[in-house]
């Protein structure tokens, strides 16, 4: 099975779900550092849709650019170029595999697609 996870390597919780992926037998793990290599709009977008979310859901809220950027109350649309625009307002980790989506916040919900 293939696994993409859309990664920050400072992020504990993202090295956490990393390293289950790794560990898990069968998984072909591709690692995007989404700072580095966003995914495109309308890639995330169709990511958030699988996942069943918003973009608001896959917002990191608690980023102060999210309260400056006046993202509290902004539509999904506004959300998403704003993720394009500054991809620190991605939360993570995102993974996908062929059984789904998840945002892996605790990191173990990564085992529902596994």
């Amino acid at each position: 099975m293939k696994a993409t996870i859309w990664h920050n390597p400072r992020c504990g919780t993202s090295r956490k779900t990393l390293a289950i992926l790794e560990e898990t037998p069968g998984v072909e793990v591709e690692v995007v550092e989404y700072l580095k290599a966003p995914p495109a709009r309308d890639r995330l977008a169709a990511l958030y849709a699988r996942a069943g979310m918003t973009p608001r859901d896959g917002l990191r809220a608690k980023e102060p650019l999210a309260a400056e950027l006046g993202l509290c109350d902004a539509d999904d649309a506004t959300i998403l170029d704003a993720m394009m625009a500054h991809p620190i307002l991605i939360n993570r980790p995102l993974v996908e595999t062929e059984k789904g989506v998840r945002l892996c916040r605790p990191q173990d919900l990564v085992r529902d697609i596994l």
